[in-house]
């Protein structure tokens, strides 16, 4: 049997999973990671404490699965994309906190470029994305003008951007390898996702060196090896974790349709060879890209899923652990109109409003906490339905089914909610362990474990389905009333 190491590194924790070739999770390690909140709206990460949770996990993985590095075939790398890591080159120290992707400290800024309308259509087409502090490159800039001689090192080449993933590719190889995979330079904001290249006129506008940019390659390549881990192991995939979860779902062809219900919720459609110029303020993205061939995807990003939950527990006190909603939730007949806006870091797409924070819509003296905890669930599933009925006024048919995974993908009502109010079948994969799988699939397409994407298609199964069943007329007057609430900002 071989075996792979995936690391995933996410927004809320750093895990280390060792699978079998056979997909059977052999040994995991796990440590959470502490989010630091500077000012309103701001997000930060320690790189270092990254770092250290990617050697503790890891070592906490292969002796839970009492196996050594020599036993592993390859690493595959997935990661939180957008978060923006600058580091010394020579010492591999990071200059600062790492930004994170929901940070919004350069909503004005990014508010500021998008204003010049031709430029911003130019972007689009050259990217896929908006002017957005979602993206990297507004970050790279706001850390290279505050922090002090900072840019003076930059344009001496002394330092080096990365998404985590580069960032721990240069750790994990002791400096020899500075690249990244051509999924994650899609989110940076410099990348051309048509000429696979980094755009000169790009790096101008937000005044980049492009020194500090790593190499872009294929998913699957000889990223290097690493001694972490007592002795030698390749390196062989990298990908952003949603894309990594679409591979994991086995969504490889047009149309597929996956959502993962993490602390964000990221719904993406592979589009195969076609890039989508979408009309509706959602995104185009790199899906993945083997042997040089690209393939697209349609993508929607909901900032706050799972986030919200935590919210609640960890701030109101109205559940002790998020696992408790569905009980609540099933505890109400119908939802008191009650509704609950997340937007903790602004609004994602299709909305787009950075300078948006959170609200709960419809409070009476017959609210309970209860409600408010039911709110939260039901917020996810209505933001789906607007990515959605974005994706469809853009052109794309109405699914039949969508598969989910993710932490929240645990929850059953949730899933069934979701059924209900987007009409369509909802299928939960037999793994909800999907990201951090499709990086394993990659590792070992690249080793020759696996034999083609179709292979790791044809092995795909469904753990259950969600069928639609609640009444249309009762799920169109709780979806009108999100979009009331929604009102409220626009």
């Amino acid at each position: 049997m071989q075996y792979f190491l995936v690391i995933d590194q996410g927004t809320t924790s750093t895990r280390a999973i060792i699978f079998a070739a056979d997909g059977r999770k052999c040994g995991v390690g796990r440590q959470r990671i502490q989010q630091h909140y500077p000012q309103s709206g701001w997000v930060e990460h320690s790189a270092e404490e990254i770092w250290q949770a990617v050697v503790t996990t890891g070592q906490q993985a292969l002796q839970q699965a009492k196996l050594t590095a020599s036993d592993i075939t390859a690493i595959g790398i997935t990661n939180q994309r957008e978060t923006t890591v600058l580091w010394d080159k020579n010492t591999a120290e990071p200059v600062a906190n790492a930004i994170v992707w929901q940070d919004r400290r350069t909503a004005q800024y990014c508010q500021a470029l998008a204003s010049d309308r031709t430029l911003a259509q130019t972007v689009a087409q050259r990217t896929g994305l908006l002017f957005d502090p979602y993206f990297s490159a507004s970050k790279i800039h706001w850390l290279l003008e505050n922090v002090k001689g900072l840019r003076a090192r930059a344009e001496r080449g002394e330092i080096l951007f990365g998404t985590i993933d580069a960032f721990l590719l240069w750790r994990l190889t002791e400096g020899r390898v500075h690249a990244t995979d051509a999924t994650n330079a899609s989110r940076t904001l410099l990348f051309d996702i048509h000429t696979q290249q980094w755009d000169e006129e790009l790096l101008k506008i937000f005044a980049i060196p492009t020194s500090m940019l790593p190499q872009v390659w294929d998913n699957c390549a000889d990223f290097g090896v690493t001694n972490v881990f007592g002795e030698a192991i390749p390196i062989t995939a990298m990908i952003g974790d949603q894309q990594s979860a679409l591979v994991g779902q086995a969504c490889i062809h047009k149309n597929d349709l996956k959502c993962t219900y993490g602390t964000g919720g990221f719904l993406l459609m592979n589009t195969a060879d076609q890039c989508i110029h979408t009309k509706h303020r959602l995104l185009s993205t790199v899906a993945y890209r083997l042997q040089g061939k690209v393939t697209y995807a349609c993508e929607g990003s909901i900032f706050a899923a799972a986030s919200t939950l935590n919210w609640l527990r960890d701030n109101l006190h109205l559940l002790a652990n998020a696992k408790d909603s569905e009980t609540i939730a099933q505890s109400l007949e119908n939802n008191g109109e009650v509704y609950l806006i997340p937007a903790f870091a602004g609004l994602g797409a299709p909305h787009w409003q950075p300078q948006a924070r959170a609200a709960i819509v419809g409070l009476s003296y017959a609210t309970t906490s209860a409600h408010i905890v039911r709110a939260g669930l039901e917020s996810v599933a209505y933001q789906t339905r607007d990515l959605i009925a974005a994706m469809i006024a853009d052109g794309a048919s109405k699914p039949n089914i969508m598969r989910v995974d993710g932490g929240m993908a645990k929850n059953a009502w949730l899933l069934q909610f979701i059924a209900d109010v987007l009409n369509v079948q909802v299928a939960r994969s037999t793994s909800i362990e999907t990201t951090a799988w499709g990086a394993a699939l990659l590792a070992g397409l690249h080793t020759n474990v696996f034999s083609s994407l179709a292979e790791i298609a044809s092995n795909w199964q469904a753990q259950r389905y969600f069928e639609p069943t609640q009444d249309r007329k009762a799920v169109e007057a709780m979806y009108g009333g999100w979009q009331q609430a929604l009102a409220y900002f626009f």
